[in-house]
């Protein structure tokens, strides 16, 4: 076992118990910030496996952005100390029966296909793309351009962002 497969040990097993703690916890600016953690081991095991584009991307869009957005929407619409309510047993069972049916789901997927390796063995050389062509893109206006609907999702953020601050003071 070499000093790679420890590291992630270490943040597979940190995301899994942020993981659980968000979803368990009952103060919900808790359940934020065990997001905010979950979202940054990600983030690491991009970093580990060499994804320095999409670490950096997960550090800053999800870790930074929506997590912020999340704790600024939760202080201007509810109470400091308020609390999660209590769930009824009859739906813990129901999230229990569908987190199985979802873990058996994978689980028949992972055994049923055969995954490769390495992306180089699936795609052929002369597929692989550049960075610099990704973000050329990224940012291009022509018909395959993403710079329209990332406009969009960000004006859509903001009316979001509007929408709760009008909330919050009409109380």
């Amino acid at each position: 076992m070499n000093a790679e497969s420890v590291i992630f040990y270490i943040l597979a097993f940190l995301i899994l118990a942020f993981s659980v703690l968000t979803v368990t916890t009952k103060r919900i600016i808790r359940s934020a910030m065990f997001l905010f953690f979950t979202l940054l081991g990600t983030a690491g095991l991009y970093f580990l496996m060499g994804y320095t584009f999409l670490g950096s991307v997960q550090m800053m869009v999800y870790a930074g952005g929506i997590v912020v957005l999340f704790v600024f929407s939760i202080l201007l619409t509810s109470s400091n100390g308020e609390k999660l309510v209590r769930l009824k047993t009859g739906k813990i069972f129901a999230a229990a029966v569908t987190c199985l049916l979802g873990a058996a789901i994978v689980l028949f997927i992972i055994i049923t296909h055969h995954f490769t390796g390495a992306i180089t063995d699936a795609v052929p050389s002369e597929q692989l793309i550049s960075i610099s062509t990704i973000g050329h893109q990224m940012l291009s206006f022509d018909k395959y351009g993403y710079v329209l609907p990332f406009e969009a999702v960000s004006v859509l953020l903001l009316a979001c962002i509007v929408a709760g601050i009008i909330i919050a003071r009409k109380r």
